[in-house]
Protein backbone atom coordinates (compact mmCIF):
# COMPACT_ATOMS: atom_id res chain seq x y z
CA UNK A 1 0.00 0.00 0.00
CA UNK A 2 2.82 2.40 0.90
CA UNK A 3 4.54 1.62 -2.41
CA UNK A 4 1.35 2.51 -4.31
CA UNK A 5 0.98 5.77 -2.41
CA UNK A 6 4.61 6.69 -3.15
CA UNK A 7 4.07 6.03 -6.85
CA UNK A 8 0.94 8.18 -6.86
CA UNK A 9 2.84 10.97 -5.11
CA UNK A 10 5.64 10.82 -7.70
CA UNK A 11 3.06 10.85 -10.51
CA UNK A 12 1.30 13.88 -9.00
CA UNK A 13 4.58 15.77 -8.69
CA UNK A 14 5.49 14.97 -12.30
CA UNK A 15 2.22 16.52 -13.48
CA UNK A 16 2.68 19.81 -11.64
CA UNK A 17 4.47 21.63 -14.51
CA UNK A 18 1.67 20.60 -16.86
CA UNK A 19 -1.20 21.84 -14.73
CA UNK A 20 -0.88 25.57 -15.50
CA UNK A 21 -0.95 24.83 -19.22
CA UNK A 22 -4.00 22.62 -18.83
CA UNK A 23 -5.70 25.28 -16.76
CA UNK A 24 -5.06 27.89 -19.46
CA UNK A 25 -4.61 31.59 -18.85
CA UNK A 26 -6.63 34.78 -19.11
CA UNK A 27 -5.41 37.99 -20.70
CA UNK A 28 -6.84 41.51 -20.93
CA UNK A 29 -7.17 43.15 -24.34
CA UNK A 30 -8.54 46.64 -24.96
CA UNK A 31 -11.32 46.85 -27.57
CA UNK A 32 -12.39 50.06 -29.28
CA UNK A 33 -15.92 51.09 -28.43
CA UNK A 34 -17.18 53.01 -31.48
CA UNK A 35 -16.32 51.32 -34.78
CA UNK A 36 -19.34 49.23 -35.72
CA UNK A 37 -19.72 46.69 -37.20
CA UNK A 38 -16.16 45.62 -36.35
CA UNK A 39 -16.00 46.60 -32.68
CA UNK A 40 -18.35 48.70 -30.57
CA UNK A 41 -19.72 48.65 -27.06
CA UNK A 42 -22.92 46.68 -26.46
CA UNK A 43 -26.08 48.58 -25.62
CA UNK A 44 -25.93 47.30 -22.03
CA UNK A 45 -22.22 48.30 -21.74
CA UNK A 46 -21.30 44.72 -20.86
CA UNK A 47 -18.48 44.47 -23.39
CA UNK A 48 -17.67 44.74 -27.08
CA UNK A 49 -19.63 43.33 -29.99
CA UNK A 50 -18.66 42.86 -33.62
CA UNK A 51 -16.57 40.55 -35.73
CA UNK A 52 -13.22 41.59 -34.23
CA UNK A 53 -13.90 40.44 -30.66
CA UNK A 54 -15.40 37.27 -32.15
CA UNK A 55 -12.22 36.57 -34.15
CA UNK A 56 -9.92 37.47 -31.27
CA UNK A 57 -11.77 35.28 -28.81
CA UNK A 58 -11.91 32.34 -31.24
CA UNK A 59 -8.22 32.51 -32.21
CA UNK A 60 -7.01 32.69 -28.61
CA UNK A 61 -9.39 29.95 -27.50
CA UNK A 62 -7.73 27.59 -29.97
CA UNK A 63 -4.50 28.17 -28.05
CA UNK A 64 -6.09 27.70 -24.62
CA UNK A 65 -6.19 31.42 -23.78
CA UNK A 66 -9.30 33.19 -22.50
CA UNK A 67 -9.76 36.89 -23.21
CA UNK A 68 -11.26 39.60 -21.03
CA UNK A 69 -12.02 42.84 -22.88
CA UNK A 70 -11.77 46.46 -21.75
CA UNK A 71 -14.09 48.40 -24.08
CA UNK A 72 -12.85 51.98 -24.37
CA UNK A 73 -12.40 54.80 -26.92
CA UNK A 74 -9.71 53.97 -29.46
CA UNK A 75 -7.16 56.54 -28.26
CA UNK A 76 -7.41 55.13 -24.74
CA UNK A 77 -7.28 51.61 -26.17
CA UNK A 78 -3.87 52.31 -27.73
CA UNK A 79 -2.73 54.05 -24.54
CA UNK A 80 -3.63 51.00 -22.46
CA UNK A 81 -1.57 48.78 -24.78
CA UNK A 82 1.35 51.20 -24.90
CA UNK A 83 1.52 51.52 -21.11
CA UNK A 84 0.94 47.83 -20.41
CA UNK A 85 -2.46 48.09 -18.74
CA UNK A 86 -3.69 45.75 -21.50
CA UNK A 87 -1.70 43.17 -23.43
CA UNK A 88 -3.01 44.60 -26.70
CA UNK A 89 -5.54 46.84 -28.46
CA UNK A 90 -7.68 46.46 -31.57
CA UNK A 91 -8.37 47.56 -34.31
CA UNK A 92 -5.05 49.15 -35.32
CA UNK A 93 -3.38 49.77 -38.66
CA UNK A 94 0.40 49.79 -38.97
CA UNK A 95 1.78 53.20 -39.94
CA UNK A 96 5.15 54.85 -39.68
CA UNK A 97 4.24 56.48 -36.36
CA UNK A 98 3.35 53.26 -34.51
CA UNK A 99 5.38 50.57 -36.29
CA UNK A 100 8.02 50.43 -33.58
CA UNK A 101 5.70 51.22 -30.66
CA UNK A 102 3.99 47.83 -30.55
CA UNK A 103 4.54 44.16 -31.29
CA UNK A 104 2.61 43.07 -34.41
CA UNK A 105 1.40 39.62 -35.44
CA UNK A 106 2.31 38.75 -39.03
CA UNK A 107 -1.17 38.39 -40.52
CA UNK A 108 -3.84 41.13 -40.39
CA UNK A 109 -7.21 40.05 -38.99
CA UNK A 110 -9.03 41.56 -41.99
CA UNK A 111 -8.79 44.42 -44.49
CA UNK A 112 -11.07 47.42 -44.92
CA UNK A 113 -11.15 50.34 -47.34
CA UNK A 114 -10.49 53.90 -46.18
CA UNK A 115 -12.87 55.82 -48.42
CA UNK A 116 -13.48 59.41 -49.39
CA UNK A 117 -17.05 60.51 -48.75
CA UNK A 118 -18.68 63.65 -50.18
CA UNK A 119 -22.14 65.15 -50.50
CA UNK A 120 -24.18 63.39 -53.16
CA UNK A 121 -25.16 66.62 -54.90
CA UNK A 122 -21.54 67.31 -55.89
CA UNK A 123 -21.58 64.47 -58.42
CA UNK A 124 -17.95 63.49 -57.83
CA UNK A 125 -16.41 60.04 -58.26
CA UNK A 126 -13.10 58.16 -58.50
CA UNK A 127 -11.23 60.62 -56.28
CA UNK A 128 -7.78 59.88 -54.88
CA UNK A 129 -5.49 61.35 -52.23
CA UNK A 130 -4.18 63.91 -54.73
CA UNK A 131 -7.69 65.32 -55.24
CA UNK A 132 -7.89 66.28 -51.56
CA UNK A 133 -5.13 68.87 -51.83
CA UNK A 134 -6.46 72.35 -51.23
CA UNK A 135 -9.73 70.98 -49.83
CA UNK A 136 -11.23 70.73 -46.34
CA UNK A 137 -11.11 67.13 -45.14
CA UNK A 138 -12.27 65.64 -41.83
CA UNK A 139 -10.52 62.89 -39.88
CA UNK A 140 -11.31 61.26 -36.53
CA UNK A 141 -9.15 62.15 -33.52
CA UNK A 142 -6.99 59.26 -32.31
CA UNK A 143 -7.42 57.08 -35.41
CA UNK A 144 -4.45 55.90 -37.46
CA UNK A 145 -4.30 57.14 -41.05
CA UNK A 146 -1.78 56.52 -43.86
CA UNK A 147 1.46 58.41 -43.39
CA UNK A 148 1.29 60.06 -46.83
CA UNK A 149 -2.11 61.51 -45.91
CA UNK A 150 -1.06 62.88 -42.53
CA UNK A 151 2.19 64.36 -43.87
CA UNK A 152 0.52 66.11 -46.81
CA UNK A 153 0.26 69.72 -45.64
CA UNK A 154 -1.67 70.74 -48.75
CA UNK A 155 -4.72 68.93 -47.35
CA UNK A 156 -6.66 71.11 -44.90
CA UNK A 157 -7.60 68.70 -42.11
CA UNK A 158 -10.40 69.16 -39.60
CA UNK A 159 -10.60 66.89 -36.56
CA UNK A 160 -13.81 65.18 -35.44
CA UNK A 161 -14.44 63.23 -32.25
CA UNK A 162 -15.95 60.29 -34.15
CA UNK A 163 -16.80 58.98 -37.62
CA UNK A 164 -20.42 59.91 -36.91
CA UNK A 165 -19.42 63.52 -36.33
CA UNK A 166 -17.35 63.47 -39.52
CA UNK A 167 -20.40 62.47 -41.56
CA UNK A 168 -22.57 65.12 -39.89
CA UNK A 169 -19.94 67.77 -40.64
CA UNK A 170 -19.96 66.61 -44.26
CA UNK A 171 -23.75 66.67 -44.58
CA UNK A 172 -23.96 70.21 -43.20
CA UNK A 173 -21.21 71.52 -45.45
CA UNK A 174 -18.58 72.20 -42.80
CA UNK A 175 -16.06 70.14 -44.78
CA UNK A 176 -15.90 69.10 -48.44
CA UNK A 177 -14.75 65.52 -47.77
CA UNK A 178 -14.81 63.00 -44.93
CA UNK A 179 -12.42 60.07 -44.57
CA UNK A 180 -14.30 57.07 -43.18
CA UNK A 181 -13.92 53.33 -43.67
CA UNK A 182 -16.44 52.11 -46.21
CA UNK A 183 -18.46 49.49 -44.35
CA UNK A 184 -18.64 51.42 -41.03
CA UNK A 185 -19.44 54.56 -43.02
CA UNK A 186 -22.38 53.11 -44.91
CA UNK A 187 -23.67 51.44 -41.74
CA UNK A 188 -23.94 54.88 -40.13
CA UNK A 189 -25.35 56.53 -43.26
CA UNK A 190 -28.09 53.94 -43.75
CA UNK A 191 -29.11 54.19 -40.09
CA UNK A 192 -29.45 58.00 -40.10
CA UNK A 193 -32.21 59.70 -42.13
CA UNK A 194 -30.23 62.96 -42.00
CA UNK A 195 -27.38 61.28 -43.88
CA UNK A 196 -29.14 58.73 -46.10
CA UNK A 197 -29.08 59.90 -49.71
CA UNK A 198 -27.12 63.04 -48.83
CA UNK A 199 -23.57 61.63 -48.61
CA UNK A 200 -21.84 58.87 -50.53
CA UNK A 201 -18.48 57.26 -51.26
CA UNK A 202 -16.62 59.11 -54.03
CA UNK A 203 -13.12 57.66 -53.90
CA UNK A 204 -10.46 55.65 -52.11
CA UNK A 205 -7.43 56.51 -50.02
CA UNK A 206 -6.24 52.96 -49.31
CA UNK A 207 -7.19 49.41 -48.38
CA UNK A 208 -5.63 48.66 -45.00
CA UNK A 209 -5.07 45.63 -42.84
CA UNK A 210 -6.14 45.73 -39.21
CA UNK A 211 -4.21 44.17 -36.34
CA UNK A 212 -4.07 43.84 -32.59
CA UNK A 213 -1.36 46.22 -31.41
CA UNK A 214 0.43 44.17 -28.74
CA UNK A 215 2.16 45.93 -25.88
CA UNK A 216 5.93 46.26 -25.67
CA UNK A 217 5.54 47.22 -22.01
CA UNK A 218 3.35 44.31 -20.88
CA UNK A 219 5.46 41.22 -20.05
CA UNK A 220 3.19 39.00 -22.15
CA UNK A 221 2.90 41.32 -25.16
CA UNK A 222 5.47 39.76 -27.48
CA UNK A 223 4.54 36.21 -26.54
CA UNK A 224 0.82 36.82 -27.04
CA UNK A 225 1.44 38.34 -30.47
CA UNK A 226 2.94 34.99 -31.45
CA UNK A 227 0.18 33.00 -29.76
CA UNK A 228 -2.50 35.02 -31.55
CA UNK A 229 -0.80 34.56 -34.93
CA UNK A 230 -0.77 30.79 -34.38
CA UNK A 231 -4.43 30.78 -33.39
CA UNK A 232 -5.41 32.96 -36.35
CA UNK A 233 -3.62 30.60 -38.75
CA UNK A 234 -5.41 27.62 -37.18
CA UNK A 235 -8.73 29.43 -37.54
CA UNK A 236 -8.02 30.06 -41.24
CA UNK A 237 -6.81 26.52 -41.89
CA UNK A 238 -9.94 25.02 -40.34
CA UNK A 239 -12.27 27.05 -42.57
CA UNK A 240 -13.92 28.72 -39.58
CA UNK A 241 -12.38 32.09 -40.38
CA UNK A 242 -14.05 32.25 -43.80
CA UNK A 243 -17.36 31.13 -42.31
CA UNK A 244 -17.17 33.79 -39.58
CA UNK A 245 -16.39 36.57 -42.10
CA UNK A 246 -19.09 35.40 -44.48
CA UNK A 247 -21.71 35.27 -41.71
CA UNK A 248 -20.59 38.69 -40.48
CA UNK A 249 -21.00 40.28 -43.91
CA UNK A 250 -24.47 38.75 -44.31
CA UNK A 251 -25.43 39.97 -40.84
CA UNK A 252 -24.56 43.57 -41.64
CA UNK A 253 -25.95 43.45 -45.19
CA UNK A 254 -22.57 43.78 -46.91
CA UNK A 255 -23.22 40.95 -49.40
Amino acid sequence: MKRILRRLAVLALSLLPVLPALAGETIVIAAEDDWPPYSSVKADKSGPEGVTPELVRAAFKLKGVEVRFLTVPFARCLHYAETGRAVGCFNATIVEGNRNTFHWHATPMFSEELAIFARSDLGEDQLTLKDLEGQTVSITIGYTYPTELMHNQRIVKFSATSDAQQLRMLATGRVRYALVNTLPGYLRINADPALRGRVQRVGQISVDGFWIAFSKTHPDGKRMAGVFEEGLQQLKASGRYDIMLRNFRKRVGAD
